[in-house]
């Protein structure tokens, strides 16, 4: 939830009078420059710490509007809160494509009428809030129990604030080889402060992988093209920041939901499509 912060700004001008002695029945007043010159310099100080407080609060807001964006992709990549915004309904558009290939993973039905891909980032605490969010609701939901609606995870690794972003993904990869994508997909987003390669090989051990064949893979960088060709598939689709979903019918029809939106937004964009 988006805060809104009032800002008062009152300028107060100060002028020290002092007065002197009376010389030949005139009054002289005296104002001391000096004194009005540190004045002018203290609001100038000030003003200039006001603009930086408010920029700063600003892109704390951007921050907690659910996503993190590449066209604010300087502003950080720490640990947000706040909610996601209100539901909307996302146009549907027909000209995103992307390459469905058969070894993305997938949650739910492969013959579903409707798939949401998700592109995601292992280190943003967006894409873990949508983990525990959206799509732990999904699981949930008719949609994905009757078979409607399934979804395909994809990367979308932003390396530019999030160091470890690519090798972890690289890990998911390596323990997709092995089947269990979505048990390191689970506990990667648990351990998300904690995603050096020493950790990704503890992991392996701790959901049941071949740790040899993992170790070469992740050490090997195998999975690097894979998580590459992801990437590229994200910024074509339209992806600005992490995550971001596309949902895509039979007939092609796709839109696009960006950020961690809570589920009745993904409900509205299924039933946009259906």
């Amino acid at each position: 939830m988006s805060e809104e912060h009032g800002h008062g700004h009152h300028e107060h001008h100060g002028h020290d009078e002092h007065h002197g002695h009376r010389e030949q029945g005139h009054s002289h007043e005296h104002h001391s420059h000096e004194e009005d010159k540190t004045l002018k310099i203290k609001e100038k100080t000030l003003w200039k710490a006001g603009t930086f407080v408010f920029a700063a609060l600003f892109v704390i807001t951007l921050l907690m509007n659910g996503g993190i964006d590449l066209g604010n992709i300087g502003s950080g990549g720490s640990n947000g809160g706040g909610n996601a915004p209100a539901p909307t309904v996302p146009s549907v558009t027909g000209n995103i494509v992307i390459e469905l290939e058969d070894s993305d993973p997938v949650l739910g039905d492969s013959g579903a009428e409707i798939t949401i891909v998700e592109f995601s980032d292992f280190q943003c605490p967006f894409c873990q809030r949508a983990a525990d969010g959206a799509v732990a609701e999904f699981k949930q939901s008719d949609y994905f129990k009757k078979g409607d609606v399934k979804l395909i995870f994809k990367h979308f690794p932003l390396s530019s604030i999030h160091p470890f972003a690519q090798k972890a993904a690289e890990a998911s990869e390596c323990a997709n080889r092995q089947d269990k994508f979505w048990e390191m997909h689970d506990i990667i987003f648990a351990n998300q402060r904690s995603l050096d390669d020493a950790s990704l090989k503890n992991y392996a051990g701790q959901i049941g992988l071949d740790t040899g064949k993992f170790n070469k893979c992740l050490d090997g960088n195998e999975a690097a093209d894979k998580v590459a060709s992801d990437l590229k598939q994200a910024t074509d689709a339209g992806g600005r920041g992490t995550p971001y979903f596309v949902l895509i019918n039979k007939d092609g029809d796709t839109a696009a939901v960006s950020g961690a939106q809570p589920w009745v937004n993904f409900e509205a964009a299924i039933k946009s499509l259906q």
